[in-house]
């Protein structure tokens, strides 16, 4: 005998949109105080699992991202580095060449020294010197740069711009006099010079090893100052976008030849990029035992579900409702019930994040940011990290009600209407 075509089609019907109005109606339906308080525990539960996820990947892609911004803004996308101090300085039409590459968007030299720097008048419990980084730049030139008027400084005196941190170490303010002893050589002997220097303004980039002890200076007076170290070319590249480095850089080194070695900030900080982003990975695995935990009790207002709702179970067995189309009913219950544990979640700790960052309720003293490199705790919610921990939320807990769902789609109709 021929299945009947039109029979098949309507039990098709039967199965499909009803199940979600059966798992609407048992989810909305009258329910018992012991059904109603798993029900909450679970969402509560499911609520709070994901949002201990949704801030700790915020912090990690926040740390990372800003990390990688200040060192991008601090060190440049793309350095070019002579390979030996004997190369000859490249010529205009070089550079005019790496600013035809596509994404460049500028060219900086730069010239980098060591030495230690004072105050005239060392004010009371503060340092007489520290150690810093002479960086010199060409006005207007580099992501950490300063003007020409400020590197001109004032009655004969160079000019400098020092990294917040450091004003504060040592005492000092805008218009007062620095003491540098700077480390350089002379016909490959080591010898000390030493400059006056004023300080015209401030700068303040969050990278706390580049606020704690960096000097900006003109880049000829720090070439000056470093004798044969700085004879040839140190190239900044500032990109358009800095995730293009890497391509970027191996265009520069066909530019610039042999004489240069050309890096990237990832390939600069690929280990520790590596370790942040396995740490992430690692804080996703262990706050969703989290998630993991809060499925059970998804599970077990599913087990209480099909104990008060035997007698309906049975009457739509009886009615020819298949025990597929019940399984899918439980799952769909349990997966109702978690994606509105899911959905508060993301919005607690989109919430929490938010908050967090914009007030910056997390900030560390200057010591504990030279550590972590950052001074404030940024927290970013992207859509990317969302996706992940929504799928990992409801995919625990689908698989958490299969085991009750399946019970329940192995009832016996007749038993379950004689069931009291």
């Amino acid at each position: 005998m021929k299945p009947d075509r039109t029979t098949a089609r309507d039990a098709d019907l039967f199965a499909g949109p009803l199940a979600w109005i059966v798992a609407w109606r048992f989810l909305r339906g009258s329910r018992s105080r012991l059904l109603d308080g798993t029900a909450r525990a679970a969402l509560l539960a499911t609520a709070l699992g994901v949002t201990a996820m949704v801030v700790a990947m915020a912090l990690m892609t926040g740390y990372r991202e800003d990390l990688q911004t200040k060192l991008v803004r601090g060190n440049a996308a793309v350095v070019a580095y002579p390979v030996s101090g004997d190369s000859a300085p490249a010529g205009e039409e070089k550079i005019a060449a790496l600013l035809r590459i596509g994404g460049v968007v500028k060219v900086g030299r730069v010239a980098y020294g060591q030495g230690s720097i004072g105050s005239d008048r060392p004010a009371p419990g503060k340092p007489a010197s520290l150690e810093v980084t002479l960086r010199g730049v060409d006005p207007g030139n580099g992501q950490i740069t300063a003007t020409a008027e400020q590197l001109r400084g004032r009655d004969g005196i160079a000019g400098t711009v020092i990294g917040k941190d450091l004003a504060d170490r040592l005492g000092v303010r805008t218009g007062d006099t620095l003491r540098l002893v700077a480390l350089g050589f002379e016909r490959d002997r080591p010898r000390f010079r030493y400059q006056s220097l004023v300080v015209t303004a401030t700068f303040a980039t969050g990278f706390a090893e580049f606020d704690r002890g960096w000097v900006l200076l003109d880049r000829t007076l720090v070439e000056g100052l470093m004798g044969t170290q700085a004879s040839t070319d140190l190239f900044e590249l500032t990109l358009r976008d800095p995730g293009r480095a890497p391509e970027v850089a191996g265009e520069v080194g066909r530019v610039l030849g042999a004489d240069y070695l050309v890096t990237d900030w990832q390939q600069l900080n690929h280990e520790l990029f590596a370790a942040l982003k396995l740490q992430q990975v690692a804080l996703f695995l262990v706050l969703g035992l989290i998630v993991l935990v809060s499925t059970f009790n998804v599970a077990s207002t599913l087990v209480v579900l099909v104990r008060e709702r035997m007698r309906d179970i049975g009457a739509l067995g009886a009615m020819g409702f298949p025990p597929r189309q019940l399984l899918v009913v439980f799952l769909l219950y349990g997966g109702f019930l978690g994606g509105l544990g899911t959905l508060f979640g993301v919005a607690l700790g989109a919430g929490a994040s938010w908050v967090l960052t914009t007030f910056r309720l997390i900030r560390f003293e200057p010591e504990v940011a030279a550590i972590y490199f950052i001074d404030a705790v940024p927290f970013r919610v992207v859509p990317r990290d969302l996706l992940w921990i929504v799928g990992f939320a409801l995919l625990v807990t689908l698989l958490a009600c299969l085991a009750p769902a399946w019970k329940a789609a192995r009832v016996d109709p007749s038993s379950a209407l004689r069931y009291e």
